[in-house]
């Protein structure tokens, strides 16, 4: 990759006051690109690229003053992209990216791209001419904004009942997919979000020794990333199914936890249902004293073993209940002579179930094709009746 050089983003959130976009579903599309919108914003800033959004508030801009707004924050050369960002309507699924007639393809193919990593489909990319003057653009935001490189990105298909569920799900993930694929566009720094699953590859890495890291095979890595070829550059980020720690090395079973005001290893330990002597030693620490943005990493506590470790407020009763046994079996299942139990007892759970331990951005979609399985064997199994998770929540797997 190479620095095409860039002078600033501005973002785009499509409709708002009192042009509410389409609506279905639960999903109101001002409200929704407003939220993708901030959510880009605060990233781009965060990687130290120029960043400016044309609204920051339900307001309504019309089809002149929009494009003006935006060319007001950067100008208008070659070097600003404009991502104007919309949600689709009509019962379709997957996502589109509309490109400028003065543009290549390069940018919207790798947009889509990156979303189909996320698991969102890809429809197609592609440009739309004003049928009374075929050599100008259909849509004002790409028509109006000249010289500059700007797009429109459709999401998704808020009347499909599946896209609009991802949508309020994975709109934060859609979000970073374009905030990546923008970032390997310009051939600038990407740093993956702490609860990504990305690895950015370094000197030396090959696809063989990542896969390798990773424990899967390079045709899997491959298909994961949508490569059509073993070429790697440095910088590139790949997507893994493990956790990548800080220090950009594999994590075979850790998720990551950033400290903030009021955190104490014992609550953090309490809430992801493992011993503080397991959190200490996961992170090499020596002393109980914790600073705000410190990062931890977190045992996730998925085993095929289910090994369950005991947390404040558990009894017997309780546990056997959660796992679908009895106190008998359980108590057996241990050598257990009495019902009392201690904060920090390591249990063993008879089952054929796997314990799987909710973190930071996980989904029931995303737990389900990890263990190729399906969403409604994961909710029957454990008697959800909502799509909610919450960190530290145990699911059994099938």
């Amino acid at each position: 990759m190479y620095d095409r050089g860039l002078t600033g983003v501005v973002i785009d959130a499509g409709h708002g006051g009192n042009d509410s976009g389409a609506v279905g579903n639960g999903i109101v599309e001002k409200n929704l690109t407003l939220a993708i919108s901030e959510y880009m914003y605060n990233r781009f800033k965060d990687l130290g690229v120029p960043v400016a959004m044309t609204r920051t508030m339900d307001e309504e801009l019309t089809s002149s003053n929009r494009p003006q707004r935006a060319l007001s924050k950067f100008g208008s050369g070659k070097d600003v992209i404009i991502i104007s960002n919309h949600i689709n309507a009509g019962g379709a699924d997957g996502a589109e990216v509309i490109y400028a007639l003065r543009n290549k393809s390069t940018l919207s193919e790798a947009i889509l791209n990156s979303l189909a990593i996320e698991g969102q489909e890809s429809r197609k990319y592609y440009q739309r001419r004003l049928p009374g003057n075929p050599s100008k653009d259909y849509y004002y935001m790409l028509r109006e904004t000249p010289n500059t490189e700007a797009i429109i990105v459709e999401y998704g298909f808020l009347d499909n009942k599946k896209d609009s569920e991802d949508l309020k799900n994975n709109y934060k993930k859609y979000a970073e997919a374009v905030i990546r694929a923008v970032m390997n566009y310009k051939g600038l720094k990407y740093t993956p979000l702490l609860t990504d699953n990305y690895y950015v590859v370094k000197s030396g890495d090959t696809l063989w020794s990542i896969a390798k890291n990773a424990g899967i095979s390079v045709d899997e890595l491959k298909k994961i990333n949508n490569l059509v070829s073993n070429n790697l550059s440095i910088g590139q980020t790949l997507k893994l199914d493990k956790p990548v720690n800080a220090d950009n090395s594999i994590s075979t079973n850790t998720s990551e936890y950033l400290v903030k005001k009021g955190d104490t290893l014992y609550s953090i330990a309490n809430t992801y249902g493992i011993s503080v002597s397991d959190l200490k030693n996961a992170n090499k620490l020596n002393s109980n004293v914790l600073s705000v943005g410190q990062k931890l990493l977190i045992p996730t506590n998925e085993t095929t073993d289910n090994i369950y470790t005991v947390k404040k407020g558990d009894s017997l009763y309780k546990i056997a209940r959660d796992f679908n046994i009895t106190v008998d079996e359980l108590k057996k299942y241990n050598n257990l002579s009495s019902n009392i139990l201690s904060i920090g007892q390591v249990l063993t759970i008879p089952s054929n179930e796997t314990i799987y331990i909710v973190k930071s951005g996980d989904t029931l979609y995303s737990i389900a094709n990890k263990y190729s399985t399906s969403v409604n064997k994961i909710i029957e199994l454990n008697n959800l009746n909502t799509n909610k998770l919450s960190i530290g929540q145990k699911l059994l797997i099938p």
